[in-house]
């Protein structure tokens, strides 16, 4: 143990700590910008130095272990001028318009500049003059190099979590900036889309493209029905900037909302969540039962992220994936075809939004292989749940006070199931459960296969299905994916059904989520909401929802049929991805 004192504190503290954790563990707290703990810890912005007694410089706090009888000042005259300076050459070389910035309130920079009390920037405007590349508008995933500090939290996720290596640091001295690799355009990169390098930027240099007008217009338009699902993970978030917690924040109270905002109909993603299960356990048990995953496994096809992952990364994995349909993908195909049939509205009129907690799926619903002759695009528009938030403060909602009212029937309804979708495992635990019961014509326990719930990025289980053994491994984050997938090529490893999420954690830990900047990881605790409402719903297994089973029965006959197959089913070959150059190794 080490002994020494900040701020005339005594502290005790196990060997290596750094000076930032040791402080920390004594209530205070050091600023800091570019920090990320176990991901970005070189000290780049100088923001957390502290003036150590006997040393002549500062001293970065975030990097430098403590040491027997050192004395600490954070907030000496010195350190505080240090960090003023430092702070104010930051801003000098930062596009500082922050009411039109869409963090605005959560941005990191901006607080500290607020509570440092520097209200003008002391030094000349030096912005960067522009990218290499024109960065093209409709592209799903923004940036503004005149909002980037360089504090390259968004190349140390990319490459350290993801293993994509998207972001590099480009130019030198003064006009050193982070741009796309190895000098491509954005569009040509391998970027999966995953949004991590979003949630994770201090400031505003990387955000979503904005569609939240487009929604708008469609609801001022008299001719179009507007149709809005709610993804299982948004319920777990979306209150979080409004200070709502989980148990206020319910997707009632959302419907609700939504309701108000001027949607024609208002439903819930857990039902095709269910529907997905119906397909893609079908799908495993067959592949299972003709010895199909002997060879290869089935994977999961739900996250686009995760899909866009595999395709440029292990193409040759491609036809593994299965050939079900995203949730999201499937309820924008049963809204134009049953639901509008159901309604009595034209296909074509139906204008499909989806609340998704992702990035990637405002690309995947532009695919070409998810449009339909008879009425066009599956989904018309996806908004992130920041969108959504961003939407309801348009409307001056009165959001604490609403009643929760239930979504539109009859693609409403959803199950335990269906919920658990959004965290990492919940895919794998829902097909299992309907699997088990498609083979044994019985219901398994509902908590049978929780082996595979957890935060560990890569999880292994074997479950017995009617007397036969299924291997199954859960990946989540898109290093672990890597991993697995290296496994399997080389042949160390089995399975015959998998799971990737491409976001740490799943869903709830998406690159659409809500960004506090607080640089809380909250994946862990919205999975436990998750599971919480699992665990209280009447119904659990995805074969019990009645208006799956209604559906079925009135429309598509049966899971893997020939209507199912067209509506619900998709070609992962039908279109590209930018081939994956050239890595170094990354261990």
């Amino acid at each position: 143990m080490v002994n020494l004192t900040i701020n005339g504190k005594n502290v005790c503290v196990p060997e290596g700590t750094t000076i930032m954790d040791a402080a920390a563990s004594v209530g205070i707290s050091i600023p800091s910008l570019c920090y990320l703990k176990g991901i970005n810890e070189i000290g780049a912005c100088r923001v957390c130095c502290v003036e150590v007694k006997g040393e002549a410089h500062m001293v970065p706090s975030c990097n430098n272990p403590v040491k027997e009888g050192m004395e600490v000042l954070t907030n000496s005259p010195r350190a505080r001028a240090t960090r003023r300076v430092n702070v104010g050459l930051i801003l000098s070389q930062h596009d500082c318009r922050c009411a039109t910035c869409v963090r605005s309130g959560t941005c990191k920079l901006q607080r500290l500049a607020n509570d440092l009390g520097i209200l003008d920037t002391p030094y000349a405007p030096d912005l960067p003059r522009t990218d290499r590349h024109p960065w093209p508008a409709m592209f799903p995933l923004q940036r503004d190099p005149r909002k980037c500090i360089k504090c390259v939290r968004c190349v140390q996720v990319c490459d350290k979590i993801q293993s994509l290596n998207i972001w590099e640091l480009t130019g030198s001295g003064g006009r050193t900036t982070v741009d796309v690799s190895l000098n491509r355009r954005i569009t040509d990169a391998d970027c999966s889309l995953c949004g991590q390098c979003i949630t994770h930027c201090p400031t505003g240099a990387l955000r979503e493209r904005d569609d939240t007008q487009h929604a708008f217009d469609a609801l001022a338009n008299p001719h179009v029905t507007t149709v809005v699902q709610i993804a299982p993970a948004v319920r777990t978030a979306w209150g979080e900037p409004f200070g709502l917690p989980p148990e206020q924040a319910d997707v009632g109270r959302l419907v609700t909302a939504l309701r108000q905002v001027g949607f024609d109909y208002v439903f819930d993603t857990v039902f095709s969540a269910d529907l997905t299960i119906m397909e893609e356990g079908s799908e495993f048990l067959r592949h299972f039962r003709e010895g199909k995953t002997r060879i290869m496994p089935l994977f999961t096809s739900c996250c686009p992220g995760w899909v866009r992952f595999l395709k440029s990364q292990f193409p040759e994995y491609t036809p593994c994936l299965s050939t079900a349909k995203s949730p999201q993908q499937m309820f924008g195909a049963v809204s134009k075809s049953y639901f509008a049939q159901k309604a009595g509205v034209d296909p074509r009129s139906v204008y499909s939004i989806s609340i998704m907690p992702c990035l990637a799926k405002k690309a995947e619903c532009s695919l070409p292989t998810m449009h339909d002759p008879a009425y066009g695009a599956d989904v018309d528009l996806v908004l992130t749940t920041r969108e959504l938030d961003r939407l309801l403060r348009a409307e001056h909602l009165p959001i604490d006070r609403m009643p929760p009212t239930p979504p539109d029937s009859p693609l409403g309804s959803g199950t335990g199931a269906g919920t658990i979708f959004g965290a990492t495992g919940g895919v794998m635990e829902a097909a299992l459960r309907s699997a088990y019961f498609l083979a044994t014509g019985k219901n398994p326990a509902p908590d049978a296969f929780q082996n595979v719930r957890g935060m560990d990025g890569w999880r292994e289980a074997e479950f017995d299905l009617a007397g036969d053994t299924v291997r199954c491994a859960v990946a989540h984050g898109l290093g672990n994916a890597r991993r697995l997938l290296e496994a399997l090529r080389t042949g160390d490893v089995h399975y015959d059904f998998v799971e990737v999420m491409a976001c740490p954690g799943g869903c709830v830990g998406g690159g659409g989520q809500p960004i506090l900047g607080d640089d809380q990881e909250r994946a862990a605790d919205r999975a436990s909401v998750l599971y919480g409402i699992d665990r209280r719903a009447p119904l659990r297994f995805s074969h019990e929802n009645p208006e799956v089973l209604t559906l079925y029965r009135d429309y598509l006959d049966a899971p893997l049929s020939d209507m199912a197959e067209h509506f619900l089913h998709t070609d992962h070959e039908g279109w590209e991805m930018p081939a994956a150059p050239i890595r170094p190794d990354l261990d």
